[in-house]
């Protein structure tokens, strides 16, 4: 075990945030953190390396462990190059080798003891520059630049000159090439485009120390994690397995919880009732037994309701007018920024329902184009059509479509006039702003919450045509995932920018690969395009990373017949296996169904048989006591207590009610268990 972190504990106003937390890492394990936004990922990692001080419990390394941690940001000053910054990782490395030369330099001038001790020495340092890879250093830091993303041209760049992302991917690549026991990574892959996030998976899963990364993106941690660590609710669970899996048993576990949770409360209803019950009855063991089960009741640790998908962000996205089959047509597009050409000579159709995918590396024009169809950026030459009937709703990265200085309320109100307060309340409400939330202004909204108000506006729009720019930034594991539903149920058309490869899989219809100031095309999900992407481009640019479409140059769009047969083919050869194998399985689900529909038929004639002798119970005693009242009333008249005749009648009537009172009383209380 190289981690242990047992019953960490930690609040903020009074507020919990995390709550007997506890878990640990093995060696060589790769491990993700999980949660909703606000869940206490952060807040965990930071108690972790010692940034914040836990209210209670510990974190405990195993002795002589190294560990590196990489936050969402950095912002390191320096007035190093790119490669100078990776190099200096490799700096005790350096000092090695150069003392390991001046060793043999020196050796040519030593005679005698001082020989052998210099010999010595320099097998000494000879053998620790080995078990270091002190030859590979220097591929080591080219391969981790160039698998993070920087090209042989941006080497030489002043760290001072980088972006916020740029930095990040340098103090990534520092991490990665100081080879600690533990890693510790908050959302590494945010700065990353997709061929440097698949180099990073690739880097650890073959990584000889352990991995601790927290991370929305599924599909990495689908290939990197064996354990996922959830934060829900201040509590810390672990899962074994990878993303699926654990989203698999999460929902089991979720399912149990709430069966267990609204059995509690029936339970406790019921016996609410029954105490009741039992002191309206009014007498001395009736009342004992009641407030024995008030006491029990007490004692009680009522479950939690669980959060469900229901307390979530829910969206309806549905076209309120139909378009024409072709809903955009582009034709020999092109595009530059001064010297700086993006693409040229591009043409491609959508057609009506397609939800189509535009991938590619970071600054090939993925955004431009989105921007260029929507008429927000002008084209250089080319033509781009809308069909007939296509209505747009556009979702921008920088969210252009808000206004700062608006409420939340007003931003909704003043675009949809129409709209009552009701329905606006119930709107922003579907994307978890509530209460006082709603007078929120633009302006002092995260990123994460600016993107559900755009995404609430585009749910209220009439369009037909969604673009959208990175809908899934900034958005916690469960709205990704409400966001995939609402879109992959949509009737509408979908055309779409990401970088979230699960959400793609998820979504996509298509992919067009935008590389190489072209467009390659895919039919298919990402799993498709992962599948036939290195045979296509090997194919189209005689280098490996993309696919088994056809390329889209100037001319009509249109599928390859090879394509269009070999993705329906292996459809339907989908479709048969599926049938091959449902004759057992039909078989052995309708005689299940046989057993259960019998067993279910005795349990609910047993439950009307018990509710009917309650119910009879119930109306004996009632009866009882009614007569009980008229005998009481009766021996209150004067004339009856002057008939001693009558007098002992009634007294052994009411004796007789009093016992048979007492035994229904006791039958009442075992039949409602």
């Amino acid at each position: 075990m190289i981690l242990s972190v047992h019953n960490l504990c930690k609040s903020f106003d009074g507020k919990d945030i995390l709550n007997g937390a506890s878990f640990h890492i093995e060696n060589n394990e790769k491990a993700a953190i999980v949660g909703i936004n606000g869940a206490g990922k952060t807040t965990l990692i930071k108690m972790i390396i010692g940034q914040l001080s836990p209210d209670e419990g510990e974190v405990t390394f195993s002795k002589d462990t190294t560990w590196g941690y990489l936050a969402q940001n950095q912002n390191i000053t320096s007035d190093n190059t790119i490669l100078d910054e990776l190099t200096e990782v490799k700096r005790d490395i350096i000092n090695l080798e150069q003392e390991i030369r001046n060793a043999e330099e020196a050796m040519k001038h030593t005679t005698g003891d001082d020989l052998t001790k210099l010999m010595e020495k320099y097998t000494q340092m000879h053998e620790k520059f080995q078990r270091e890879s002190g030859y590979a250093w220097k591929s080591e830091v080219l391969g981790v630049a160039k698998g993070l993303g920087f090209i042989q041209e941006e080497f030489d760049k002043k760290i001072s000159t980088l972006s916020g992302g740029q930095k990040t991917r340098v103090a990534l690549g520092k991490l990665l090439l100081q080879k600690p026991d533990l890693i510790i990574l908050d959302e590494p892959t945010n700065h990353l485009d997709m061929n440097s996030i698949r180099w990073l998976e690739n880097y650890l899963l073959n990584y000889k120390g352990a991995v601790l990364i927290v991370s929305h993106d599924r599909y990495f941690l689908d290939k990197i994690a064996g354990k996922i660590i959830e934060v829900e609710n201040t509590k810390v669970s672990s899962f074994t397995g990878n993303y699926s899996t654990y989203a698999v048993k999460k929902e089991q576990v979720r399912a149990a919880e709430l069966a267990a949770y609204v059995k509690q409360q029936q339970e406790i209803k019921h016996q609410e009732e029954v105490i009741t019950k039992l002191k309206s009855f009014n007498r001395e063991k009736s009342i004992k037994r009641a407030e024995s089960r008030e006491k029990m009741l007490d004692k009680i640790e009522v479950l939690d309701k669980p959060t469900t998908i229901d307390d979530k962000m829910k969206i309806s996205l549905k076209p309120s007018s139909e378009s024409a089959k072709d809903v955009l047509t582009v034709t020999g597009i092109s595009k530059s920024f001064g010297s700086e050409q993006l693409f040229s000579n591009i043409s491609f159709e959508i057609k009506k329902g397609e939800h189509v995918a535009i991938i590619g590396d970071n600054g090939t024009g993925k955004t431009t184009m989105l921007k260029m169809i929507n008429g927000i950026e002008s084209l250089d030459s080319g033509k781009i059509e809308l069909g007939v009937k296509v209505k747009i709703g556009y979702y921008d990265q920088e969210h252009h479509v808000l206004h700062d200085e608006k409420t939340l309320f007003e931003e909704i109100s003043d675009a949809y006039p129409t709209l009552n307060n009701t329905e606006i309340r119930n709107t922003l409400a579907a994307f978890l702003f509530t209460g006082d939330d709603v007078f929120k202004r633009i302006g002092d909204l995260s990123g994460g919450e600016k993107g559900r108000v755009s995404l609430a506006k585009l749910m209220l729009s009439d369009a037909n045509f969604l673009i959208l720019d990175e809908p899934t930034n900034h958005l916690d594991i469960t709205s990704k995932e409400i966001l995939e539903s609402a879109i992959s149920g949509y009737e509408g058309t979908v055309l779409y920018v990401s970088h979230d490869r699960y959400f793609i899989n998820k979504t996509a219809t298509r992919i067009l690969d935008l590389t190489h100031g072209q467009v390659v095309n895919y039919i298919g999900n990402y799993d498709y395009y992962m599948e036939h992407a290195d045979e296509q481009n090997s194919r189209l640019f005689g280098e490996t990373s993309s696919n088994d479409g056809s390329i889209l140059g100037s001319g009509s769009f249109k599928y390859s017949s090879a394509q269009q047969n070999g993705f329906s083919s292996g459809a339907a050869a989908s479709v048969s296996s599926s049938n091959g194998s449902s004759a057992t399985a039909s078989a052995q689900s309708s005689s299940n169904g046989a057993m259960d529909w019998k067993a279910q038929k005795e349990a609910q004639a047993q439950k009307r048989k018990q509710e009917a002798a309650l119910k009879k119970c119930e109306e004996e005693i009632a009866k009882l006591e009614a007569r009980d009242g008229e005998i009481n009333e009766l021996l209150a008249d004067p004339s009856v207590g002057t008939d001693l005749a009558k007098l002992r009648k009634l007294s052994d009537e009411q004796t007789e009610i009093q016992d048979k009172l007492a035994a229904l009383y006791d039958e009442w209380e075992t039949l409602s268990e």
